[in-house]
């Protein structure tokens, strides 16, 4: 992962049509923002599950 991908630890994932994976839709700083654009995704996009997650990267 990169180093700034790291300062957005909050990101929005879609299940894709599989529904089996998830696709990272955006990154955020802050769980406001996140939130924000959640909330945007879920009136304006309908028919797709978006969902708030924490994605702390892995060392390696």
């Amino acid at each position: 992962m990169a180093y700034r991908d790291k300062l957005k630890p909050w990101a929005i994932a879609r299940l894709l049509p599989n529904n089996l994976q998830w696709s990272i839709i955006g990154r955020y700083r802050t769980k406001s923002d996140a939130e924000g654009h959640l909330t945007w995704l879920r009136q304006n996009v309908p028919g797709i599950t978006f969902e708030l997650i924490w994605d702390l990267p892995t060392e390696d």
